[in-house]
């Protein structure tokens, strides 16, 4: 438990949250989550294509199903849990490859059935009890395979030679082989032998698995319609099961193995398939489509596949998270702090609001909406799986399992508001936004057709003008300096800046200056004043005096000068 102590309510039928704090919340008052459970040795080992929530009873308490892989090769189960309690399991032949939960039929009551795919089966439970299993089809077994389990049947060829024909076959032909074959290519030179005596006689059979799995609305809109399974396989197809007779209503075949699946629409009327493939493109799949429509073409392996409205996002392997339009455009890019474990549609409808979560390797959970992380979530281990929807009796529940097998229960507070605004380092949002340029008109193409053919001749006009402008410049500057219009420093090693005025009309005159270091790194030392005039017209009392120390931008005192003159000689002119 962390940060206080927090207890499972009753299943009542009082509304109310399902999970209750019991301690301080102050230093959560400024949290968007509440931590509402962690158990670190729940021991589940998971990925989100194997995670669902589903009201399997009708009673309005949303159950959390969970395939479990177990070690990897033993104690796979599937759970059930409610509230923070395990309600039931049962055990799985094979790893899960994907979970879902989806309504067969318009009965009454209106409970979903779970489908677990495992190899190359799909096993439906109804009432968490065993209710169907659908086998894929075999694949015809090739020839040449067969021939040489042949014989080693007849005892022609030996274990080892049996292994060199096979792998010959499998690296230099490329062809396809049964799952007998791989799994004795596998095994150690001391254990083939006995591996061959015990399956030489039985037959060989070509068996596809189940790569990935969803769901998808047969003839109607709403959350709560029939939907038919939609499957990936490793044989490169993707199939559609009948939700009743659990038949494949429609196959396509698509370039690669398809490992994440995004589906909408309804099968009936019309749908769209985002597959996202181990060649690392991404393909679109329509309704009465023969063939799938490439979409976009990664520079890295996608790890994860999430449709946020209209918009496709896609985690890869080089750190990155891509957004892409369903026509193939880029939208935008994210360089991330850490490779991507998994990704989940965070999906509040009482809200309206959607972002994509994304688990990182450094023990972090990230929250976008479109390009702007608006949530950073620390946890204490590395999330493996993730998944956002009602639990129990809440709406805005996050689950989320571990690499250590550790199962994590947050609840969004009804007070939280997701601000977007960046909180990532960079430069702004809307620096990536683009200009709106105007198409080129006949206008311009004709104006750049001249001055490509005019280029010469433009370019001595343009210097012509040039020239004249710096000797206008420096005419007018002299005559400044002439008529000493202008402030004029006459030291450029001194950066000063000096304005005389004239204060009187005779025959006595009050000449004030104002000096400024105009210098922003050092001050001005030194410095003296000194007047230069006709001695037969003028008299001054200071001809020659210092001037104290300026300091960076800053202007001397003032600084006043008496001068006489004959009153028949005019006004003094500055």
């Amino acid at each position: 438990m962390v940060r206080g102590r927090w207890v499972a309510l009753a299943t009542g039928p009082s509304p109310g949250r399902s999970l209750k704090m019991e301690g301080n919340e102050r230093s959560e008052a400024c949290a968007k989550w509440l931590d509402a459970h962690y158990d670190p040795v729940a021991n589940l080992y998971t990925f989100s294509s194997c995670v669902a929530l589903a009201d399997l009873h009708g009673d309005g308490e949303t159950k959390l199903i969970v395939g479990d892989l177990g070690t990897g090769q033993s104690n796979m189960k599937l759970k059930v849990y409610k509230g923070t309690t395990m309600l039931s399991e049962n055990t799985l032949i094979d790893l899960p490859t994907g979970v879902v939960a989806f309504l067969m039929d318009t009965n009454e009551p209106r409970t979903p059935a779970v489908a677990v795919a495992s190899g190359p089966y799909i096993y439906i439970y109804k009432n968490l009890r065993p209710y169907f299993k659908f086998t894929l089809p075999p694949l015809e077994v090739n020839p040449l395979e067969q021939d040489i389990w042949h014989q080693a049947k007849e005892d022609k060829i030996d274990h080892l030679t049996l292994k060199e024909m096979l792998e010959s076959f499998r690296d230099k032909g490329g062809m396809r082989l049964s799952a007998r074959s791989l799994r004795y290519l596998m095994l150690e030179p001391h254990e083939m032998e006995a591996f061959v005596n015990v399956h030489k006689m039985q037959a060989i059979k070509c068996q596809t698995v189940i790569t990935c799995m969803a769901t998808l609305n047969k003839n109607m809109a709403d959350d709560d319609a029939v939907g038919c399974l939609v499957i990936g396989t490793e044989n490169m197809e993707v199939c559609i099961l009948d939700p009743e007779a659990f038949t494949i209503q429609a196959k396509l075949n698509i370039p690669s193995v398809a490992v994440f699946m995004d589906v909408t629409g309804q099968f009936d009327v019309e749908f769209r398939i985002i597959v996202a493939c181990r060649n690392g493109n991404i393909y679109i799949i329509r309704r009465d489509s023969k063939r799938p429509k490439q979409c976009v073409e990664l520079n890295s392996q996608p790890v994860g596949l999430v449709r946020l409205n209209k918009n496709i996002v896609v985690g890869c392997g080089k750190e990155t998270l891509h957004a892409y339009t369903q026509k193939g455009k880029k939208l935008w890019t994210v360089q991330l702090p850490a490779p991507i474990t998994t990704m989940s549609l965070m999906d509040h409808k009482a809200k309206g609001f959607q972002a994509v979560l994304v688990a990182l390797a450094n023990s972090e959970v990230h929250l976008y909406k479109d390009k702007i992380l608006i949530n950073v979530t620390k946890t204490q281990d590395i999330v493996t799986s993730l998944c956002f929807g009602r639990y129990g009796r809440e709406d805005g529940t996050l689950i989320m399992t571990t690499k250590g097998g550790g199962l994590i229960i947050k609840i969004l507070k009804r007070t939280a508001v997701f601000e977007d605004k960046d909180t990532s380092p960079g430069p702004p949002l809307a620096q990536s936004i683009k200009l709106s340029i105007p198409k080129k008109t006949k206008l311009y193409v004709d104006q750049t057709l001249r001055e490509r053919e005019n280029a010469v001749a433009m370019h001595r006009a343009f210097q012509m003008d040039l020239y004249r402008l710096r000797l206008r410049a420096t005419r007018e500057y002299a005559k400044a300096l002439e008529a000493s219009m202008a402030p004029v420093s006459a030291d450029l090693q001194e950066p000063l800046k000096m304005n005389a005025v004239v204060q009187g009309i005779g025959p006595a005159f009050k000449l004030t200056l104002n000096i400024q270091n105009t210098s922003a790194t050092r001050p001005a030392i030194n410095l003296c004043v000194s007047f230069l005039y006709d001695e037969h017209l003028y008299s001054v009392k200071r001809a020659f005096f210092k001037v104290f120390v300026l300091a960076m931008g800053r202007r001397a005192p003032i600084l006043t000068a008496h001068i006489h003159m004959p009153v028949s000689e005019g006004p003094l002119l500055a």
